[in-house]
């Protein structure tokens, strides 16, 4: 379980980021990839077996949007080992996708790590927050 709050930090010139040790404890690599809204996803090896496992078993509708989606998801996930430091690699590819340049926000959500472009994270944020009484409503908390 991921835990913790937002934790800014910035790219060094090799392009890794610094992930909080109430983070990463004992985890030395992740799965990452693309995640929704425009952000990075990390999972434990094991979270991400269960997040395909679920993504296979899910009743679809339709087909070809569960396909396309499972394509965005699958081919952008690579493997993210933590060094020595408590640092990852963002691969230029996945940075481009998130729109990450130099600072970043880390954030634990509770089965998996989103690191966000700080301006990326300070817009949805900003917005999520204007929204949160109708979002709880909703969905009746």
């Amino acid at each position: 379980m991921f835990l913790g709050g937002e934790y800014q930090h910035s790219l060094d010139g090799k392009r890794r980021v610094f992930l909080p040790a109430k983070l990463r404890e004992s985890v030395k690599r992740f799965v990452m990839t693309r995640g929704l809204e425009g952000c990075l996803s990390l999972y434990t090896e094991g979270s991400w077996k269960k997040l395909l496992l679920k993504l296979e078993n899910l009743p679809v509708a339709n087909k070809t949007q569960a396909r396309a989606f499972k394509r965005l998801l699958i081919s952008g996930a690579t493997l993210a080992d933590v060094d020595g430091q408590g640092r990852l690699l963002v691969p230029e590819s996945l940075g481009q996708f998130a729109g990450i340049k130099k600072d970043v926000m880390v954030i634990g959500m509770d089965t998996h790590i989103e690191i966000w472009s700080l301006e990326k994270w300070n817009d949805y944020r900003q917005s999520a927050e204007k929204d949160a009484l109708s979002i709880a409503e909703q969905i009746d908390l």
